[in-house]
């Protein structure tokens, strides 16, 4: 993750139960590109990812917030004259501590995800807007975070919990 991942993990021990970050036992992640077919790039990643921590039975719950984070990120995060054939700031972060997984993307809007200060799940039938009720319905929880300095931007977090035989 190299050495923007103490940093970004500061935001996300905020409202969240205590964790240790050198008790991370894995973490990886990986630059997606300002297209939308990084969607399915991101989900590649997460199954080999999660594979390669014996957690393949995550993989659906665990992708599909993938998903969602990844497309709103790609949709509401980058500014609108962003290159769609260039390689974006916006980056899918895996990181996996013994009774956690927390799957994080940053991008570099510093907007939040959610219209005005509660979430506001949309209308279910509607045809889009239904990522952060699917977020909310999926993950054990789930924030953001405006990040400051060298990062700039924000960072979107879900998180899940792992089950003893699972760590």
């Amino acid at each position: 993750m190299g050495t923007n991942g103490s940093t970004m993990l500061e935001p996300l021990r905020q409202g969240l139960p205590p964790i240790d970050p050198s008790a991370v036992s894995n973490a990886a992640s990986c630059a997606l590109p300002a297209r939308y077919e990084a969607v399915r790039a991101a989900r590649q990643f997460t199954l080999r990812t999660l594979g390669d921590w014996s957690l393949d039975d995550r993989f659906d719950d665990v992708a599909l917030i993938v998903s969602e984070l990844v497309t709103n990120a790609l949709r509401h995060g980058l500014p609108a004259d962003t290159p769609r054939d260039e390689t974006s700031p916006v980056r899918l972060h895996l990181m996996r501590w013994t009774s956690r997984l927390i799957c994080a993307v940053r991008d570099p809007s510093p907007e939040s995800p959610i219209a005005g200060d509660d979430v506001q799940l949309s209308d279910f039938s509607a045809e889009s807007g239904r990522g952060l009720f699917l977020v909310e319905s999926f993950a054990d929880s789930w924030g953001w975070h405006p990040l400051s300095g060298a990062l700039g931007g924000k960072v979107v977090w879900a998180l899940f919990r792992l089950a003893p035989e699972e760590s």
